[in-house]
This record gives C-alpha cells, sequence and structure tokens, in this order.
C-alpha cells in the first residue's frame, strides 16, 4: 500500500495534480478504516478494485457522482451478465465508500473541490439481495438418504477406494454437522476432540466470518454420528494416506498428491465439488446441476425420484 496523505494537508489545493490524488487518498483512507476493522486482505482488495472501476467509468472525480451515475454504473455491470449476488457485493461497496466519505470527509473534500458529496447508492437502485423473493425447497430427506446410499456403495467398486471414501466422508460431514466445503477443508486430525461432551467436537477454525472480517472459529459437537464417523476413519483410512497423524498441521483429509517433502497435501474444494456432482448426477439425476452443499438438507417427505431406487 503507498503512503496514505492526510485530507487536511494545509497546502492542498486546487491543482489539477492534486485534485486527481485526491481520489486515491479517498480510496486509501477507506481500505485503512476497513483494515482497522479487521476486513481480510483479499475483501479489501476487492473493494479496493470495485472503485477504481467505478472511477472509470465515471470518468470525472468520485467526489462528484450522483445517484444516475450509480445507476448507469450498475445497469452497465448487469448488461455484463454479471452474477447477481456480484452487483449486489459492488453496490454494497460503492454504499459503503461514499458513507465513509460522507461522514468523515465531507468538509475537506467540499473545501478542495467546491462538491458536496452524496451518497449515489439509494432506496431506487440499491440491488435486492441476490436470493430475495426466491423460495430454494432442498431435497426431501428420502432424497438425501438415496444419494448417500448410493454413494456409499459405490465406494466400495471405486477405482480409487481411499480418496473415495474420503469424498463420501466429508460429504458426510456436511450433511451431519453442517460444514461448509472449505470448513472441512481446512480441517487437521488435531481438530478432532473426542474427550470433550458426551460426543466429542470438531474444532471449526476456519469458519466463514461477516462482513469479510475473516475466519470465525466454532466448535461443531460430534452428535448424529459424526463421532463415530471420524473414528472410523482416522483408525482405519486415514492412514492410508500417510501414518503421521500427530505432526502439528497435519490434514484430516489429504489429498492423493504429494508436496514436496514427501507429505500429502490438503485435498482441494474444487475437486470435492466435482465428487459432489458426479454422485448427485450417478444417484439423484433430477437433482444433476443444481445441488450444493448447502442444499443437502430435509423438507416434507414425498417420494424418491431416483428410478435405481424405486
Amino acid at each position: 500500500m503507498g503512503v496514505v496523505r492526510s485530507l487536511s494537508d494545509p497546502d492542498a489545493g486546487l491543482a489539477t495534480g492534486r485534485l486527481r490524488a485526491l481520489e486515491g487518498e479517498l480510496v486509501d483512507r477507506f481500505v485503512l478504516a476497513g483494515m482497522g476493522a479487521g476486513f481480510t486482505d483479499g475483501s479489501l482488495a476487492d473493494d479496493r478494485t470495485t472503485l477504481i472501476q467505478f472511477a472509470a467509468f465515471l470518468g470525472r472525480g468520485l467526489w462528484a457522482v450522483q445517484p444516475t451515475d450509480a445507476d448507469a454504473w450498475l445497469a452497465d455491470l448487469r448488461g455484463q451478465g454479471l452474477a447477481r449476488s456480484t452487483v449486489y457485493d459492488r453496490a454494497n461497496t460503492l454504499a459503503r465508500f461514499y458513507t465513509f466519505v460522507i461522514t468523515r470527509y465531507q468538509q475537506e473534500v467540499q473545501a478542495r473541490t467546491g462538491w458536496t458529496v452524496v451518497q449515489p447508492v439509494d432506496e431506487f437502485n440499491r440491488p435486492r439481495r441476490p436470493h430475495d423473493g426466491r423460495v430454494r425447497v432442498p431435497p426431501t430427506i428420502e432424497e438425501v438418504t438415496c444419494l448417500f446410499d448410493g454413494w456409499r456403495d459405490q465406494t466400495v467398486q471405486a477405482r480409487k477406494y481411499v480418496p473415495a471414501v474420503r469424498n463420501y466422508v466429508m460429504a458426510s460431514l456436511w450433511r451431519r454437522a453442517g460444514l461448509r466445503i472449505n470448513e472441512s477443508v481446512m480441517l487437521d486430525v488435531a481438530d478432532w476432540h473426542p474427550d470433550l461432551g458426551g460426543f466429542g467436537k470438531l474444532h471449526v477454525r476456519f469458519g466463514k466470518g461477516s462482513m469479510g472480517r475473516g475466519p470465525k472459529a466454532r466448535l461443531v459437537p460430534g452428535i448424529d454420528g459424526v463421532d463415530v464417523l471420524l473414528g472410523w476413519w482416522l483408525a482405519q483410512i486415514r492412514p492410508r494416506f500417510d501414518d503421521d497423524l500427530h505432526t502439528p498441521g497435519v490434514p484430516m483429509f489429504p489429498s492423493e498428491r504429494r508436496m514436496p517433502d514427501g507429505r500429502p497435501g490438503r485435498v482441494s474444494a474444487s475437486r470435492l465439488r466435482a465428487a459432489l456432482a458426479q454422485a448427485v448426477t450417478a444417484h439423484l439425476p433430477l437433482w444433476a446441476g443444481r445441488l450444493t452443499r448447502t442444499a443437502c438438507g430435509t423438507s416434507a417427505p414425498r417420494p424418491c425420484t431416483n428410478g435405481a431406487w424405486t
């Protein structure tokens, strides 16, 4: 990050160069405030990129924005075919930036430019949340059972048995304990504590945080068979990847590929998504292409739709 200059420099004038630098000063201050709030580097980088792109679209100083400029920019984003969630996030970044500038630097900006900064994202052009108004109906209990029963049976005949079991066990954690894919990828062997509580507890160190503020850890009880599943995994299957289960940082769910030091790395999230997609296509074909980790839930019972089990 470059040097952040004060917006209240006594020698600040109306020279073209200083006005051009004003945009960078405002963005730098916004990013610095985000660092203080605990936003992750990735989130801050996305914010900076969004503001730079908006400034290029605007074609004049960021302080000279009007709501109609945000209207045109958001319409342009939609015209590019971007996902609704992407447009929502970028509009949210823009709104936060201008709230920040108005709250902290309105007087300085007005003194240096003669403009009164306004909030360009309002109730009329603010995008709705990506899932507002849409009902997401998950598979039924019977459908989820069909999927996992078929998936489990398929692992016995898999050409690569051990990786196939790994994928099934991880998916079972999504189903039984509500873990996200990336949360399960980042688990270490040492994160399972069978001695805590009546069923043991899983330390999820990389839980999803809110508003870009980084991981949020939590303890997940080993109920619904999670304790039995992990006990079997660690005793029977995990040692087939590597028998070192005690070194700090050893992944709970390794990849088949080895790192330069000979130890297995972590399985990738993309590999797990591919495994889920393959299992759904094979055992729950009516959900092919539209079942995600978060959809492996329950709803009102109805007959299983997989012909292989009727």
